[in-house]
């Protein structure tokens, strides 16, 4: 792309006679122009704003004049995208065409800099064309077959999620079968129209590329990189159905994860309501039910967190038991235990979510009218039962303890988030990453489980009620995961599970032959 300096000085004649009268003329360094000075204070680009603005076009002068050598590109289509991918363009430096139906319409909807024409005019010119419209729009191009022999035609487009379950081709595919003289390339349809307005620096990168000619790939790969963008050539044009239906996925490796935690606290909820909210209406004829909104949720969301935090690092104990049983890392794992090692970050994102809901409702557990209230008969029965102090220095003790270590588990589980952000993962080398992910999220199921204990102390079985406390069942699947993880530690399975994960095979012997002079003329070694 021209520096700015050169696109302000191209076609600097045209620009003259737009700023000075006939009679008038500016000097040679054009200190005297007032369009001039105009343009040297607002030299810096708008793109952060948005595109339908026609005052943000016309202000920008970038977006004004460019160098007449720069490549031409033509656009077919005057919508939303379309505008936005013409700006990216003429800020790149390119030369844009656009061809429209209405172009006296559109144009002030482009960058002045953009030549809005009729759509037979703007393909005579451009060798690569962009086609910027829906697949039902591509039959109205038919009447422009014979301009578009020997062109290069990028489809942007995509479809509903009902249209392509219903189509069998790919929209580029049908665009190729109308134009057979033509090359048809899939790109640019994974970009938002925002991404193109902010840049790369302000959505995905990553611009997904397919097509049959390596040649026609190449030339849009190159446009892409001079937009600030990363090509990723994936493979022919058949491979187009596959790339149009990465923006209909809505969050792919998130439905399991989030149905698992969804049922973990329908379960969880409906145990904690049975226990602290029915039971106690039905045996003592007590209304709790004032609890349903906030304090049995709270009760909740810890089991949730927990039981989530655990499930992270259970399939890894499983895989590994799986492992030391077949005595080979070269078998493949069953499918449900590879989908779940595949989910492990989900899950555990969703502990930390759950985690840190946690901690906002216990905040608000003392703004409650209710725990006002429950403080004030606290205090009037001490009046009546005569006690000036009721200091119980074991519970003050446990509080403490307790509250401490779920800071800390909260903290811990903090850093395990932010370090599964890409931005902060790539930074990170393998070594680092597996330190943090492994060592202390393994540590933040510890805390988490003396949390949890803390929390229990001496009341897991001195209720009377006969269902036991919610933290008890919690126990059972992190105390699994930590004693599982205690015997792998032991010496004699930690270095069988590094030499099966180095390649050793359990039945499997490799015989080395030696020269015929060496004492041995075999070797058998079981390494």
């Amino acid at each position: 792309m021209k520096s700015k300096r050169s696109l302000a000085m191209a076609n600097g004649n045209q620009l003259e006679q737009k700023c000075c009268p006939a009679d008038k003329s500016c000097d040679s360094h054009g200190e005297g122009c007032p369009s001039q000075q105009k343009s040297a204070e607002k030299m810096s680009g708008d793109m952060d704003e948005p595109l339908i603005s026609c005052q943000l076009v016309e202000s920008n002068p970038n977006l004004i004049e460019i160098p007449s050598q720069s490549q031409t590109v033509g656009i077919l289509g005057s919508g939303d995208f379309a505008r936005s991918l013409a700006t990216r363009l003429v800020g790149s430096g390119f030369r844009v065409i656009v061809g429209s139906r209405n172009p006296k319409r559109t144009a002030g909807l482009f960058p002045a800099a953009a030549q809005v024409i009729l759509q037979a005019e703007a393909v005579s010119t451009p060798e690569i064309i962009f086609v910027a419209m829906y697949r039902e729009h591509y039959s109205t191009l038919s009447s422009l077959s014979d301009l578009l022999v020997g062109k290069i035609l990028v489809d942007v487009s995509n479809s509903t999620e009902k249209e392509h379950l219903q189509q069998r081709e790919s929209n580029a595919e049908y665009l190729a079968s109308l134009f057979p003289s033509c090359t048809v390339v899939k790109a640019f349809n994974v970009i938002s129209a925002w991404s193109l307005q902010s840049g790369p620096k302000d959505g995905n990168k990553q611009v997904l590329i397919s097509g049959d000619q390596q040649k026609a790939k190449y030339k849009v790969s190159e446009i892409a990189r001079a937009m600030g963008f990363i090509p990723v050539d994936m493979g022919s044009l058949a491979y187009a159905k596959e790339i149009e239906a990465i923006p209909l996925r809505l969050l792919p490796k998130w439905k399991i994860p989030a149905i698992l935690a969804l049922g973990l606290f329908i379960c969880f909820y409906t145990y904690n309501f049975i226990r602290d909210v029915l039971q106690p209406y039905i045996q003592e004829r007590k209304n709790k039910f004032y609890k349903l909104p906030l304090s049995v949720v709270n009760t909740t969301l810890p089991c949730v967190a927990y039981v989530m935090l655990s499930l992270v690092y259970l399939p890894g104990v499983l895989a590994a038991a799986l492992q030391l049983y077949w005595g080979t890392k070269y078998s493949r794992f069953p499918d449900w235990l590879d989908h779940w090692l595949q989910h492990r970050k989900q899950i555990g994102l969703l502990s930390f979510f759950c985690a840190s809901l946690h901690a906002v409702y216990s905040f608000c557990l003392p703004l409650r009218r209710s725990s006002r209230y429950l403080i004030i008969n606290e205090a009037v029965k001490q009046v009546l039962a005569n006690k000036s102090n009721i200091w119980n220095e074991e519970e003050v003790w446990r509080m403490e303890i307790y509250i401490s270590l779920g800071i800390l588990a909260l903290g811990i589980l903090s850093l395990l988030a932010i370090t599964s952000l890409p931005s902060i993962s790539n930074s990170l080398n393998w070594r680092e990453f597996t330190f943090v992910q492994s060592t202390l999220g393994f540590l933040a199921l510890v805390v988490s489980t003396f949390h949890t204990l803390t929390y229990g102390w001496t009341r897991a079985f001195a209720d009377s009620r006969y269902l036991p406390p919610t933290f008890t069942l919690t126990l059972l699947v992190p105390c699994v995961v930590i004693l599982a993880k205690g015997i792998f530690l032991l010496p004699c399975l930690r270095h069988r599970l590094a030499r099966i994960r180095r390649g050793w095979e359990k039945k499997t012997t490799v015989k080395f032959v030696l020269p015929t002079d060496y004492p041995h003329t075999e070797k058998t070694s079981h390494v």
